[in-house]
């Protein structure tokens, strides 16, 4: 019977898998990172695999991420912020940002706050898809309320418009109404207003009434109460107070023409005549040389 040496093994013990040392084999390798990990216990921030190791992130775009998600609330993260933190351009960050937005780890949005200004709002998502929580969304101030459309600017009234609307007539009129607020400041009117109302004003001078008989018809008898609008007002008053045109007068005929007298060359007797020449009695049939024909000249006398 053979003897058994006590000094060895029966059987090689194998090391049972779940109990092999990783780190043991790690040391064996000629490569790769080693971890001297220290635990964080303040100023520290939590980031996840998903971000830290995403397959198609840039470099650039993994640091900015992370640079955000660390930065407090409220804090600037705007392109020329993040370029005068970091050494990358303005447009090196604003491509990065773009990978950010387009993989869900950062929305922009542009918003009007109270006081009338537009501001861009950067989110940063720590886990892209996720719901937000009541807390995140408390954060977010709720946006200005919209304010309601202008009403339409109501037309001015029609007002008459001069027969011969002359540019010097229409420069008269002009200056009459921009005169009209130092007799009343209720009467400032604008210079489109203006513009309407000139040919109005035309009309009247144009039936023969002066500047100072406009003026005193358009601010004659105002409201006491403010003007909403003078414009309108004064429209109403052209349109309604035009006076008639003056009557029309027949020419009067202009006088008959009275020659001068002169002396006849043949027998020397004083005649009537547009030019000089023979009288009546020395001329034949008594027409007088120079005279349209048809016509005779008043002998003197």
């Amino acid at each position: 019977m053979d003897t058994q040496n006590p000094s060895a093994p029966p059987r090689a013990q194998s090391r049972i898998t779940g109990k092999n040392h990783p780190r043991r084999r790690d040391h064996d390798r000629p490569g790769g990172v080693v971890h001297d990990n220290t635990r964080h216990t303040t100023r520290f921030t939590v980031i996840g695999n998903h971000l830290a190791q995403h397959p198609e992130l840039s470099g650039l775009a993994i640091g900015l991420a992370v640079h955000i998600q660390s930065l407090p609330t409220g804090a600037r993260a705007d392109i020329k912020t993040l370029a005068a933190r970091f050494p990358e351009g303005p447009t090196r960050i604003a491509a990065a940002l773009r990978e950010l937005e387009t993989h869900g780890y950062l929305r922009r949005t542009r918003e009007r706050t109270p006081g009338g200004r537009i501001v861009t709002r950067t989110t940063s998502c720590n886990q892209p898809g996720r719901q937000h929580s009541d807390d995140t969304r408390a954060l977010v101030p709720p946006a200005a309320p919209k304010r309601p459309p202008h009403p339409p600017r109501k037309l001015l009234p029609a007002v008459p418009q001069p027969a011969y609307p002359s540019p010097a007539l229409l420069q008269t009129a002009t200056d009459l109404l921009t005169r009209l607020r130092h007799h009343d400041p209720r009467l400032l009117i604008s210079t489109t207003d203006t513009e309407h109302l000139a040919p109005g004003v035309a009309a009247w001078l144009e039936r023969n009434l002066a500047p100072t008989a406009v003026q005193h018809a358009l601010t004659t008898d105002l409201p006491p109460e403010p003007l909403r609008r003078p414009a309108a007002l004064l429209a109403h008053r052209l349109t309604a107070q035009l006076p008639p045109p003056p009557p029309f007068r027949t020419p009067e005929a202009s006088p008959a023409v009275r020659h001068p007298l002169r002396n006849c060359d043949n027998c020397d007797r004083a005649f009537r005549g547009p030019e000089p020449g023979t009288c009546r009695a020395c001329t034949p049939a008594g027409r007088f040389p120079g005279t349209p024909h048809g016509s005779e000249a008043d002998p003197a006398g």
